[in-house]
């Protein structure tokens, strides 16, 4: 019997290989109960070129809670914000086997209201 958690990590391992054979700038996407963490891959996806989270001294300061959708949007637009310094315009966009629902869906639609293309 296959656990949650096992068909989350086999589900995100599907999208990684994918995104690996398109060569492209990967946003990954993972989260908690009380936070959510992204970050940005290079196209080999050995370096992380930025990041964000809600345990950020800058983000913490606008959010009351870590694990709502308000905390997913203000991350989803400072990664975006931090990409676009780097000249990164176009991303793959990697939920690591989450659903595309609540706090993923609202750092996504964030990035990208913030100019980030997926």
């Amino acid at each position: 019997m296959i656990n949650k958690n096992a068909a989350r990590v086999h589900r995100s391992g599907q999208t990684r290989r994918k995104i690996s054979q398109l060569r492209a700038v990967r946003l990954a996407v993972h989260r908690t109960n009380g936070h959510i963490y992204a970050q940005i891959f290079s196209q080999e996806g050995d370096k992380v070129l930025a990041s964000a989270s809600t345990l950020e001294k800058e983000v913490r300061g606008t959010i009351a809670n870590g694990g709502n959708k308000t905390a997913a949007a203000s991350v989803g637009k400072r990664i975006a914000e931090k990409a676009k310094l780097l000249g990164i315009e176009s991303v793959a966009f990697d939920r690591s086997g989450f659903r595309y629902h609540g706090r993923v869906k609202a750092l996504a639609e964030a990035a990208r209201e913030a100019g980030l293309k997926f």
